[in-house]
């Protein structure tokens, strides 16, 4: 008799930790991985986080996301980047992206808050090596700017990728935490004359304005267009 192969899909969520379950508001996070990744990468900036010469540094930069790794650069000279390539088995980091969708004015100033949402990622950063894997993390930092740009524009020349360093991140300890809803005012406050209410907050691309020295007949690309 021929044995069945049974068929186990990836999991959905990232299991929780204790660093990835928040100790106030538990109820407003999750491991979902659907989640997280959408968070991450409507993105531009996260916050690096490790530890110098037994202080804490936190220092914002550009990231990029290929599947379940995330993908910092930046200058060889840089503090993490070097710290990277010099510790083994590797650099202990704390990534984390934070949007804010809205501000939320109460009745009272106790009350006050915004509706966010975040991710934190807690692992081992590792220096890239490999020249291939370089590549795929250098162009995945140009498309998580702007969709599509990796491959209308010059790839990086090797006496740049020689400058350029790139850490790798796996996303095994994350959470996402979020905030959502309107007011939260005392029941005894509604009645005071003070506006409350949501203000949502807009992102977008404003009109580009082209570089004066633009060759001849370079048109403003598809995806830069403002509707």
């Amino acid at each position: 008799m021929q044995g069945t192969t049974e068929i186990t899909s990836a999991p959905t969520a990232y299991t929780p930790t204790d660093r990835t379950v928040p100790t106030r508001s538990p109820d407003r996070a999750s491991h979902d991985k659907e989640l997280v990744h959408s968070i991450l990468d409507e993105a531009y900036v996260c916050h690096l986080g490790f530890v110098r010469d037994g202080a804490p540094v936190v220092l914002p930069t550009l990231f990029g996301r290929v599947g379940e790794r995330l993908y910092v650069h930046g200058s060889t000279g840089s503090r993490p980047l070097r710290m990277t390539g010099q510790a083994d088995p590797g650099l202990p980091v704390c990534l984390t992206v934070t949007h804010v969708d809205a501000l939320i004015l109460a009745r009272s100033a106790f009350h006050h808050s915004m509706n966010y949402r975040s991710v934190v990622v807690h692992g081992t950063a590792y220096d890239v090596t490999d020249p291939e894997e370089k590549r795929l993390a250098l162009d995945a930092l140009v498309d998580h700017v702007v969709p599509g740009r990796s491959q209308d524009s010059r790839p990086a020349n090797k006496k740049e990728l020689a400058a350029t360093a790139v850490i790798r991140l796996d996303l095994n300890e994350v959470s996402a935490k979020l905030r959502t809803g309107g007011v939260n005012d005392e029941p005894e406050d509604l009645a005071l004359p003070h506006w409350a209410g949501v203000v949502p907050l807009r992102k977008g691309y404003g009109t580009p304005v082209g570089d004066p020295h633009l060759a001849p007949g370079t048109d403003l690309p598809d995806y830069l267009a403002v509707p």
